[in-house]
């Protein structure tokens, strides 16, 4: 499995265990639906910056996307 696909499927696990919809993710980070999507299925490489954007807006660390 690649690495944007694994990041993809834990940023999903987390904010479905957290109860969070990908529209609460778009608005914490001000960025597209899409964008959230594209990046749970895989299709999406997120920058660095972005990655600790994430993990801040599901409030873990980012060893725990990226695991």
């Amino acid at each position: 499995m690649n690495n944007s696909k694994k990041l993809g499927q834990n940023m999903k696990r987390i904010r479905l265990e957290k109860q969070m919809s990908q529209g609460d993710i778009c608005r914490k980070l001000d960025v597209d639906r899409a964008y959230i999507s594209n990046i749970e299925s895989g299709n999406k490489n997120p920058t660095l910056s972005t990655i600790t954007k994430l993990a801040k807006a599901l409030n873990v660390s980012i060893d725990e996307l990226l695991k």
